[in-house]
């Protein structure tokens, strides 16, 4: 691959990706997904990747020293990545693997549940390697059972169709149970979102936890009920949780027993929490903490500006439904969508209810989603703990 005139800032400020725009010439015939070199016009090495012609990333960087990709290459990364990890054993047996881009393995997503490992493959380049990284991943891993989580649309940018299955050992239970600081829940990683957990958010979660103690919480877009746990288990007065899927909501209810919390004043509605918001305030509900921890907003740059009208809306339902000096722990998952500007809509959410508010922190994705620093695309999560008064 041959870098067009003026292109090849971004691989010599270690950028893992290689627009279709960037390559001035393919010399040979390469396959999707095979290994190849990145030049500049005089010849010079830049990089080495993995190569796709149906994708707008053409080449996805593996590394820019020329080095061989063979199974000792990816075996190090593995066992890299895993090293980073290996302190959050003590704190939970849930814990992110790999992180694609960010552990120097573009479009491959590991993550341990316990004794079982769930992957995605999102890329062309990992897929035509997936039975030697699985294979690598059992013998290095030791775990009992691994299963595929590639259903995801993002997949399709690459030409590749949504694959799932179990892949290796045991097929994992349809609940898995898995602990998290104190709190232990029960993980379906065949079927439940993403890999099966939401493990970006968990250093959020042990926060809320710490600072739930006699609180009145509402924890919208709730899934299966992890910030609420944690408020319970830090001593909330009282969780509502809000949550479209009946399904989740269950979840929700069997998680509280398990942790020990049957006795908590817990309420479940099942609903679209925007609607659901408008109708608490007007019953002229109030609550001292609340976590709002929606889906993607914008699944491109395209839908930005709907979301920040999506985000500037969540958060002003959030903050009337919050006492004098209350808390709001408010979240944006949109790659697309800035920590600068989903602050701007919290400041307009703010001005527009005539509230008072101050940052108290600035939250982002656990450890195990580490961003590579030339790599800013990888920082997703983005949250605050906001007063409210």
């Amino acid at each position: 691959m041959v870098i067009a005139k003026g292109r090849a800032g971004p691989l010599r400020r270690y950028h893992p990706w290689v627009y279709a725009g960037a390559i001035a010439e393919v010399r040979g015939h390469p396959e999707p997904g095979d290994i190849v070199d990145v030049v500049d016009r005089r010849g010079n090495f830049l990089a080495r990747g993995y190569y796709n012609p149906h994708s707008q990333i053409r080449v996805r960087v593996l590394s820019t020293i020329a080095q061989r990709i063979d199974e000792d290459f990816w075996a190090e990364r593995f066992r890299r990545a895993a090293e980073a990890r290996s302190r959050l054993f003590q704190i939970t047996d849930a814990v992110r693997l790999v992180n694609s881009e960010s552990d120097g393995i573009p479009g491959l997503i590991v993550d341990r549940y316990g004794d079982f490992l769930s992957f995605q493959v999102l890329t062309y380049g990992i897929e035509v390697r997936k039975h030697l990284l699985v294979e690598l991943m059992a013998g290095l891993f030791s775990p009992a059972g691994i299963y595929e989580r590639s259903d995801v649309g993002v997949r399709a940018l690459e030409g590749l169709e949504p694959a799932k299955g179990h892949v290796f050992g045991e097929e994992p239970p349809p609940k898995l149970e898995i602990r998290e600081g104190r709190a232990k829940f029960h993980v379906d990683i065949r079927s439940g979102h993403k890999t099966g957990f939401y493990l970006d958010q968990r250093e959020n979660r042990l926060l809320l936890e710490e600072i739930s103690h006699g609180k009145e919480v509402l924890d919208v877009f709730s899934y299966t009920g992890g910030f609420g746990v944690h408020a319970g288990l830090g001593g909330a007065k009282s969780v509502l949780f809000i949550e479209e899927s009946a399904k989740n909501l269950r979840w929700a209810r069997e998680h509280l027993v398990l942790n020990g919390l049957s006795e908590l004043k817990a309420g479940f509605v099942a609903g679209n929490a925007f609607q659901e918001l408008r109708r608490l305030y007007r019953e002229r509900r109030q609550f001292d903490l609340v976590v709002l921890d929606p889906p993607k907003f914008a699944r491109n740059a395209a839908e930005v500006e709907d979301a920040l009208r999506g985000y500037k809306d969540i958060n002003i339902l959030g903050m009337r439904l919050l006492r004098r000096g209350g808390y709001l722990l408010t979240f944006s998952c949109s790659g697309h969508v800035t920590e600068d500007l989903f602050l701007k809509a919290l400041i307009a959410a703010a001005s527009d209810v005539r509230r008072e508010a101050k940052i108290l922190r600035r939250l982002h994705q656990a450890e195990d989603h580490p961003v590579g620093l030339t790599f800013p695309e990888g920082a997703y999560l983005k949250g605050f703990l906001i007063q409210v008064f």
